[in-house]
């Protein structure tokens, strides 16, 4: 994720609320430095640098959990008294947020000593040092991901998550309680907490107060998990797809081919974004459902707009080769030549674009039959 958007996002946390809060798999026991408590932890990913023990500082992140194993140990243990008291300090001088010892082990005393002559918390956990890493980063992993709130509604059709966008009024609530009723599940409606996970995900949930409500102008606010049941929520999805509903107009150009390619960026990831207008008549339900169906397609290698394309393609090469092997013969035959065959047309005749009456159809022009003439 860009540098910019996770400063601009990312919460800042301390060792208390990371370390005592309930949600931490694993146990952990202070030994030293209750007044850095409240220092700043602000890295999703903790650090276990060994060669810091041996004076190589570079790379070490303050902020960043420091985790000492059963190799970081041994090292100490095998170094005299005097070195070890000048390794922990050096070590404990880089202004550390908290170090965890893992693995059951006692740490020395020189690692002691140092922790509470620098007020750096120091605990130990009786879980072996994969264990307590991996605790670790589930428990930042969700606490210091970067998040931000959006203004939508976010539902999962067919098990993509589509992220409904638009002016207030548009019609996304009516659009997400159509899908609900054929058997889709809503997950947020109004205000969506988004927050960035790796490899590069967004995720999308309702804030707590609203959670299973929609409002539906003329309604009033409406609680789906009682009106349709627990299949017709869902508290957590991945935003797969963004539809950006806009009002109909006749000036405006839509996409009719569905190649273009348009993205919406949310903290600095892009999800495709289709544009779609609304105006009375068209079943926006209907349409949801079928962005989502071809997204599934599009997942299984399948992009059936490209395909098209492709066959229109092969249809103008086959006919205008046929037109000059005709030509070809003619000339040989002696009965007079025939005109040059016409190129390619353009894209526009082709497909039509707006024009005096709409048509859902693209055909390519026909070529004109060459019948005898009496």
């Amino acid at each position: 994720m860009p540098p910019d958007t996770r400063d601009e996002h990312v919460p800042e946390l301390t060792v208390r609320e990371v370390i005592e809060g309930p949600a931490l798999a694993i146990s952990l026991r202070r030994i030293a430095g209750e007044d850095g408590l409240n220092r700043p932890l602000r890295h999703p990913r903790v650090q276990k640098n060994g060669l810091a023990l041996a004076g190589h500082f570079h790379g070490v992140v303050p902020t960043r959990i420091q985790v000492l194993g059963e190799t970081e140990l041994s090292y100490l243990e095998s170094l005299s008294p005097d070195a070890r008291s000048v390794a922990a300090r050096g070590f404990f001088a880089l202004g550390l947020s908290c170090v965890v010892v893992a693995g059951g082990h006692e740490p020395q005393r020189a690692l002691v000593a140092a922790a509470e002559a620098t007020g750096t918390p120091l605990f130990v956990t009786d879980a072996r040092s994969s264990r307590t890493i991996n605790a670790l980063h589930a428990l930042l992993d969700d606490l210091l991901a970067p998040h931000t709130r959006l203004h939508g509604v976010l539902v999962d059709v067919f098990g993509v998550g589509i992220l409904l966008l638009g002016k207030s009024g548009i019609g996304k609530s009516e659009c997400a309680l159509e899908l609900v009723r054929r058997g889709h599940s809503l997950v947020a409606d109004d205000v969506i907490r988004c927050d960035w996970r790796p490899p590069g995900e967004i995720f999308g949930e309702p804030a707590e107060l609203l959670k299973h409500h929609i409002e539906i102008r003329g309604l009033g606010v409406l609680d789906l998990q009682t009106l349709f049941g627990i299949t017709a929520v869902r508290d957590r999805k991945r935003i797969d797809l963004v539809v950006h509903l806009s009002e109909w107009n006749e000036q405006e150009e839509f996409d009719r081919l569905g190649v273009e390619e348009r993205f919406h960026a949310i903290l600095g990831t892009p999800i495709r974004e289709l544009r779609v207008p609304v105006r009375p008549g068209r079943d926006m339900g209907s349409i949801i459902e079928m962005a989502a169906r071809n997204e599934l397609l599009r997942r299984d290698g399948r992009h059936t707009a490209h395909e098209f394309l492709e066959r229109i393609e092969s249809h103008l090469v086959t006919r205008q080769t046929s037109d000059a092997s005709v030509e070809e013969v003619d000339r040989w035959t002696g009965e007079g030549a025939l005109p040059l065959p016409a190129p390619s047309p353009s894209w526009s005749t082709l497909i039509p674009h707006a024009s005096g009456t709409e048509s859902s159809a693209w055909i390519p022009a026909a070529a004109p039959s060459k019948e005898p003439t009496e």
